[in-house]
């Protein structure tokens, strides 16, 4: 009889499993072709709202041909040279692939068309392809492949030509909570400081995850915080570049060195942060890592909640890995539907932007009003308030991006800190599995992984937040004796 049971109950999920792939197949087949026409949609109304077309990651490759300092962009019938810096090569190494090689579901399930891309990866693939030549004069001169939209929002930066236009686009939200920044011409993240203000002892940096905001901290665990904590530990959360109430610039990449350089700005810089502990979630374990590895020998604990870290496979490109496994194209389960739009539609997801953050306020109105204002809306305000443009790039070049760097930083923490290493994560957490901490495990094996039952990506934390306070103030307290 259990026999029975159990092949029943194999056949009942292989069915499910077989029904969510077919009905994924022709809703993601839909979606790239109303990706499509929304991308000539939008150039259409850009250059009718704002009088001039607006760069977008379908645009064709060029090839960029770099010498003594200098960087040849050319295409059929065009071709112009302007200033490489040491900056503008940073940030060619740090932008990921994934922007604008996102192949459609049809062309991956064609085997002629994925043998297809195979071949050009290595001939002329979207991907920033680098190989040395030697020129005839002796010189040596780089060649790789740029999509033409990451060499327009660079010219500017490479000729030191930094856009300071701080007005919206017309699809982003114009109110006074998502542009505070930019009436004030603020440069630095939005910081919300609690905690010790006199005698302090000890700083904690607070870091929260994709199209999130400081709240998500402020709300949950800052207030449940015992005095004696409040009193000894100065406690820091800020909103990352380009989301709540922080600035939004539309001539920014948001690199992996955007967002760190903009924490050191605007917190260990101004607040004279020596040494600290971190506590971060899901896209923000990135920053942490990396914020980790840079001041090695300031990090007193390491605190990861939901890091979202796959080992790439031998012989796979690590950003395209990272983003198959964050964003699978499939319809069940919804939170991994809402990442694979996220991920892979640029104008399907601006339109869900334009949608949903520009009027970020009804939603707002619309939930109080539901619920009798029963309910704390800060979780809708951190996933409403964001451009576009700052979660499209921060999604791609923070998680996709730094795919091939992460075991190289948890080696760095594994040898380089002393710190102690904790990992939270849910069990019934669908966007990032459990296996992902243990994957922190596998490479730092002095972490302590604590899975919690019936708690998701957000409830283990939310809805949690006494307990969660209690044992963060125990791991301070641990790494102090």
């Amino acid at each position: 009889m259990a026999a029975i049971k159990e092949n029943a109950r194999s056949s009942l999920i292989l069915a499910g499993r077989l029904m969510n792939e077919a009905i994924s197949f022709l809703v993601f087949t839909i979606l790239d072709m109303l990706d499509f026409i929304l991308c000539y949609t939008y150039k259409v109304i850009d250059f009718i709202v704002e009088a001039e077309w607006k760069p977008c990651y379908c645009s064709s490759t060029k090839e960029a041909i770099t010498s003594s300092g200098t960087i040849l962009v050319s295409e059929p019938g065009e071709s112009k040279i302007v200033c490489l810096t040491s900056s503008s090569r940073l940030h060619l190494e740090e932008i990921s692939d994934t922007l604008y090689t996102r192949p459609s579901l049809v062309a991956e399930v064609s085997k002629s068309t994925v043998n297809e891309l195979k071949r050009r990866k290595f001939d002329n693939a979207a991907v920033i392809q680098q190989s040395c030549e030697r020129l005839k004069n002796g010189s040596v001169r780089s060649t790789f492949s740029v999509n033409s939209t990451i060499v327009e929002m660079l010219q500017g930066k490479m000729g030191g030509k930094i856009s300071h236009d701080l007005t919206p686009r017309w699809s982003d939200c114009d109110c006074n909570t998502c542009n505070s920044w930019s009436s004030s011409s603020k440069d630095t993240l939005f910081v919300r400081v609690d905690g010790a203000k006199e005698n302090v002892q000890e700083d904690v940096i607070f870091i929260h995850g994709f199209i999130s905001s400081s709240a998500f901290w402020t709300e949950t665990v800052f207030p449940n915080f015992s005095k004696a904590a409040k009193s000894k530990y100065r406690l820091f959360a800020m909103d990352l570049l380009g989301f709540g109430r922080s600035p939004k610039p539309s001539d920014s990449l948001y690199t992996l060195r955007e967002h760190v350089e903009m924490i050191e700005k605007s917190v260990l810089e101004p607040y004279k942060v020596k040494s600290f502990h971190i506590v971060a979630h899901s896209l923000g374990c990135i920053l942490a890592l990396a914020l980790a590895v840079k001041y090695p020998g300031s990090v007193k604990s390491l605190t990861l909640i939901a890091p979202p870290y796959f080992p790439t496979p031998k012989g796979e490109q690590a950003t395209q890995h990272m983003m198959r496994r964050v964003a699978p194209r499939r319809v069940w389960p919804p939170i991994a539907f809402g990442a694979s739009i996220a991920c892979w539609y640029e104008h399907v997801s601006r339109t869900v932007c334009l949608v949903i953050c520009k009027n970020h306020r009804l939603w707002d109105f619309l939930t109080k009003l539901i619920t009798r204002n029963r309910i704390k809306t800060y979780l809708i305000e951190g996933f409403c308030c964001h451009t576009h443009n700052a979660a499209w790039h921060t999604l791609h070049n923070i998680i996709c991006g730094t795919a091939g760097k992460i075991e190289g930083y948890l080696n760095m923490v594994k040898n380089k800190l002393k710190c102690e290493v904790t990992v939270f994560h849910g069990i019934d957490d669908e966007l990032i599995p459990v296996e992902c901490s243990y994957n922190v495990q596998s490479r730092i094996p002095r972490a302590h992984v604590k899975v919690v039952e019936k708690k998701d990506h957000i409830t283990i934390v939310v809805g949690r937040q006494k307990a969660f306070a209690r044992e963060l103030e125990q791991i301070w307290k641990n790494s102090t004796t």
